[in-house]
């Protein structure tokens, strides 16, 4: 009889472990979303050009290289912009650097310079 519960007991011990190893990783980020860094404002502006300005709906057709921060290729696509003082100092044409984010659910975009 001891040998059947020394056999049980191991057991119990080996099915146990792969739940000790699961918790090794909680609370890490498993997001595959690249980060990027809100130290440094300028790491995530991205080249574009206005190809579109639409004050009534307060949108931005961009000609964008790659969003980086929200894992975006180069494509050109309207984006929401943040306020409509953005709207009012671009033109369609103009060469811009861009910074884009998720915001509640609808990509944003969040900072706008005129390229020099």
């Amino acid at each position: 009889m001891k040998k059947w519960i020394v056999a049980f007991a191991a057991f119990g011990a080996i099915a146990a472990a792969p739940a000790f190893a699961g918790d090794d990783m909680a609370g890490m980020n498993m997001s595959m979303k690249p980060t990027a860094s809100k130290d440094s404002p300028n790491a995530a502006l991205t080249d574009a050009v206005v190809r579109k300005v639409d004050p009534a709906s307060g949108m931005v057709t961009l000609k964008h290289g790659a969003l980086q921060n929200v894992g975006m290729p180069a494509m050109t696509m309207a984006f929401k912009a943040k306020d409509a003082a953005m709207i009012k100092q671009i033109h369609e044409g103009d060469k811009v650097k861009v910074r884009v984010e998720d915001v509640d659910g609808t990509m944003t975009i969040v900072k706008l310079e005129k390229a020099s």
